[in-house]
């Protein structure tokens, strides 16, 4: 199920810590940002990617990587809808989930590339 990590619960308890991070983010009032500069689209996307991307560094088959993948979407989809009806001050978007999406599908070809023994590499150094 898990990659063979020597610290497992770390890494999964830092996952979750990012899935909590994104769940507050999400619902929290967004900070005012002046004039017309808005990055609130790369957030979604950066956002996602890391979750996907840390889902590939924890899971050891491209099934788990999906079933994590499929799960960020839907994280995506329910925070837009969380934003839209359960707070008055943010506002849900088809194109913020859709952003999620494709920040999931890019944290998701991390899988295909050198990139995803990365957390492998980081927790055999530890001490």
């Amino acid at each position: 199920m898990l990659r063979p990590l020597r610290w497992p619960r770390l890494w999964i308890g830092a996952w979750v810590v990012m899935i909590l991070g994104v769940i507050v983010l999400s619902l929290m009032p967004s900070p005012p940002i002046p004039g017309p500069l808005t990055i609130d689209k790369f957030d979604h996307g950066l956002a996602y990617f890391c979750l996907a991307a840390m889902a590939v560094q924890l899971f050891d088959t491209r099934a788990l990587w999906l079933a994590a993948a499929l799960w960020c979407v839907t994280l995506g989809v329910a925070m837009e809808l969380a934003q839209g009806f359960l707070t008055s001050y943010r506002g849900m978007s088809a194109y913020d989930a859709l952003i999620d999406a494709i920040g999931v599908a890019l944290g998701l070809a991390t899988g295909w590339t050198p990139l995803r023994d990365v957390l492998q590499k980081i927790d055999a150094r530890l001490p």
